[in-house]
């Protein structure tokens, strides 16, 4: 009986360690998640504004 009430104690500690890192994960994703619609948002409104251009390599800019 002792055997079974520590096995369910080591398996109730585990479950808790594993909610902790699970709640920590699921901040970091909806963190990250925030950020990535942020970033969207501002390239979303670079290309409406007409500033979305991209110098590839060692492309000069058109000013040059």
């Amino acid at each position: 009986m002792q055997h079974l009430e520590e096995q369910i104690a080591h398996l109730t500690r585990t479950v808790d360690d594993l909610s902790e890192v699970i709640n920590r994960q699921q901040s970091e994703i909806d963190r990250l998640t925030h950020r990535v619609a942020m970033l969207y948002q501002r390239e979303a409104a670079r290309e409406q504004d007409g500033g979305g251009g991209v110098v590839i390599g060692d492309e000069r800019p058109p000013h040059y």
